[in-house]
């Protein structure tokens, strides 16, 4: 994740436990993950953790408990395809940016993704040693490799052109990467989640061309995950935020932006759907 200092007000509002919710899915899952059964204690846990994240880090979205949602397994257009992959594809990588908890990436890995193929990269390491303390595992029992790194850095994640052919380069070894450069044409699946749409426009169509860099030739590879939309592409307020704005695609010009500017067109299939959801933000 790149650096999102721009977004944080100077004054961070303080936290509430109000709008603190579980669904059953949400619920059924972190109990799993825990371990911690009681609802009352498992609340205590995530608010505890929630706390240190913030002293570190004042995002809204850690203030509205998003790191608890799971948002890769409610995508209707892509999460079986992944786990299909993961069925039927030898050596099919996952990446997971812009990871935070890693909440994402651990649902997909219950429901079935091999761990050895997966990998995790945000700015902030901080909060992927934050997710080791929330799920209560440890780099030994939950050995998916972190690379922590900003995504605008080419030294972490240089854009190339997409690859319609099979790389000339080898495999990497996924616990020995030290940025995702050695991952160019090789990753079967990558998952980006309330993370485009944190920059500007200019500032997508970089982080498309970063990312399509990485995504295997195999037909079948997937690039999946959610984002503020609008009906037609263009800024509105950021929730929180204090009045900053935020830019958002269209499913249409979502489209566009991968079918011709960034692939070949008629190379990829686009699937974009616009929903409407009705969430509980905390107080400014």
């Amino acid at each position: 994740m790149a650096d999102e200092s721009n977004l944080v007000s100077q004054t961070p509002a303080p936290l509430t436990e109000d709008i603190y919710s579980l669904d059953e899915k949400e619920l059924e899952f972190m109990r799993s993950q825990t371990g911690i059964q009681d609802e009352r204690l498992l609340k205590e846990h995530i608010l505890k953790v929630q706390a240190e994240a913030y002293a570190i880090h004042p995002y809204h979205c850690i203030r509205r408990f998003a790191f608890t949602k799971l948002k890769l397994a409610r995508l209707a257009f892509g999460y079986e395809q992944l786990l299909k992959l993961g069925r039927e594809r030898d050596h099919a990588i996952f990446l997971d940016i812009g990871c935070c908890f890693g909440n994402d990436v651990r649902k997909a890995i219950a429901d079935g993704f091999p761990i050895r193929n997966v990998v995790a990269s945000d700015l902030h390491p901080e909060f992927w040693e934050l997710g080791h303390k929330l799920f209560r595992s440890t780099p030994e029992t939950f050995p998916v490799p972190f690379v922590a790194g900003d995504a605008f850095n080419p030294a972490h994640l240089q854009v190339v052109d997409p690859f319609y052919s099979p790389p000339d380069t080898p495999i990497p070894t996924l616990s020995e990467l030290t940025s995702l450069n050695p991952l160019h044409g090789h990753v079967s699946a990558i998952h980006a989640s309330s993370f485009f749409h944190l920059f500007e426009e200019a500032q997508q169509l970089y982080l498309a061309k970063a990312l399509a860099g990485l995504l295997s030739p195999e037909r079948g590879s997937i690039i999946l995950g959610s984002h503020g939309g609008l009906p037609q592409k263009g800024l509105r307020p950021r929730a929180n935020s204090h009045g900053g704005l935020m830019f958002c695609h269209s499913p249409e010009s979502w489209a566009e932006l991968w079918d011709g500017q960034i692939f070949e067109k008629g190379t990829v299939r686009v699937d974009a759907k616009l929903v409407e959801v009705n969430r509980r933000d905390p107080p400014t």
